[in-house]
């Protein structure tokens, strides 16, 4: 009896199993379609913040605010004020300070609704610029809150592994 018990049970665990796991790997691939999105989205608007010298700064600012950030903007760097019009007015500044200001992707990661990207940026093309790490959080497909550290590259390092 124990044995025909015992057969049921493994019987009925794997029936569940097998209803189950498609749902479960449906799941993994959308959490995996909106992570890509994410990063694409995230990437795009990075682009046109810190690297599109060719277009005036209304259109940059323009696209920024319609298609990026989120009204509800969460600022967490202790050097700016928080919200989206807070952080386009400094970059508005920004772009007429720094004309040729640009940046380069190094490496980038999502997870969930999270983004990361490692960023090599230059106010000038002749500076050794800074490496910064952004931490974006995504919501309805626009950047909705940042955290970021930053730090210059040096001229001279106590070893050969670069920055980047």
């Amino acid at each position: 009896m124990n044995f025909k018990l015992f057969a049921v049970k493994t019987l009925m665990s794997a029936l569940c199993a097998l209803l189950f796991i498609p749902s479960l790997q449906a799941k993994q691939n959308q959490q995996s379609e909106l992570e890509q999105a994410n990063l694409k989205k995230a990437l795009y608007c990075m682009e046109i913040l810190e690297n599109r010298p060719d277009m005036a700064a209304t259109e940059r600012l323009k696209i920024l605010r319609d298609d990026c950030f989120s009204e509800n903007y969460i600022q967490h760097s202790p050097h700016m004020e928080d919200g989206r019009e807070a952080l386009l007015a400094v970059f508005a500044k920004r772009y007429e300070k720094y004309p040729k200001l640009a940046m380069s992707v190094k490496r980038t990661a999502s997870e969930g609704d999270l983004v990361w990207m490692h960023l090599h940026v230059k106010r000038t093309p002749d500076s050794l610029g800074a490496a910064v790490i952004h931490i974006f959080r995504m919501e309805e497909g626009k950047l909705a809150e940042h955290w970021g550290v930053g730090q210059p590259v040096p001229k001279t390092a106590k070893n050969t592994n670069t920055m980047f």
